[in-house]
């Protein structure tokens, strides 16, 4: 499948961004930033969290971004949906964790969704995601979706990665070198993370310590697919980082 083929209409897409999280690594570990969370500091002049769903819907057949949010929100009600169509939807639901955060919310959206239906599981954090990056992981992913000969193959998924090019040292407790760690094979992790709703739902269940949506999936047996992503598509997790985003954002509107 290219890069500028649509999937089969059969298919069907959602997205889902947990933004629960009060981002205490953002600033030195205090609540937020000026007293804002991470997900609603401004970026070229608008909320991380709105770069983020506005990325995600750069594609026409997500037909859905689902925003779980913590249950005493208020930020989120001043954001305008009205020009999205109908295509964001809140869900006021978030839990402790990011694992509970995504695993509700994949509840609270089950009478809208099948079993077979691809979610796509993408950080709030995470403004500067690209069209051809989110393009290129639903055509290799989707293009996975073949039976074996009984039919019963399960497709594993798949995420957005980049493969690690620093060299890696492991520390001691007083942060000296002990060792240098081979690379090869190593990626890092992105997102979006996209897998069928059951697969999704069934993971996480049974993954209450899951760090992210691919890890739960491994322990279901299953292998997700690494697909080539982008360093710009990085995850805002410091101050600093703010700088950085605007720079990128702005450089894909030039």
């Amino acid at each position: 499948m290219s890069n500028s083929a649509m999937p089969d209409a059969s298919l069907r897409f959602y997205g889902l961004i947990p933004a629960a999280g009060s981002g205490e690594r953002f600033h030195g570990g205090a609540q937020g930033y000026g007293g804002v969370p991470k997900q609603y500091q401004h970026i070229a002049g608008r909320p991380m969290l709105q770069h983020a769903i506005e990325a995600m819907l750069a594609l026409p057949e997500i037909s859905i971004v689902f925003v779980v949010l913590a249950p005493g929100d208020e930020r989120f009600a001043e954001f305008d949906l009205a020009v999205y169509g109908g295509r964001v939807e809140p869900l006021y639901c978030g839990g402790a964790s990011r694992r509970d955060t995504v695993l509700n919310g994949l509840v609270a959206a089950a009478s809208l969704l099948e079993p077979d239906d691809w979610v796509l599981v993408h950080d709030a954090a995470r403004p500067c995601l690209g069209r051809a990056e989110l393009r290129r992981l639903i055509d290799t992913v989707v293009a996975a979706d073949v039976p074996d000969r009984d039919g019963a193959a399960e497709n594993p998924g798949g995420i957005l990665a980049v493969r690690v090019a620093d060299t890696l040292k492991r520390g001691d407790a007083a942060s000296h070198i002990v060792a240098t760690e081979p690379r090869d094979g190593l990626w890092q992790a992105q997102t979006p993370q996209m897998f069928r709703h059951a697969t999704l739902l069934r993971a996480l269940q049974g993954a209450p310590d899951a760090t992210d949506e691919a890890s739960a999936v491994e322990r279901l047996g299953l292998h997700p697919r690494l697909v080539e992503g982008s360093a710009r598509n990085f995850k805002v997790t410091y101050a600093p980082d703010l700088e950085l985003a605007a720079l990128w954002l702005q450089s894909g509107k030039e």
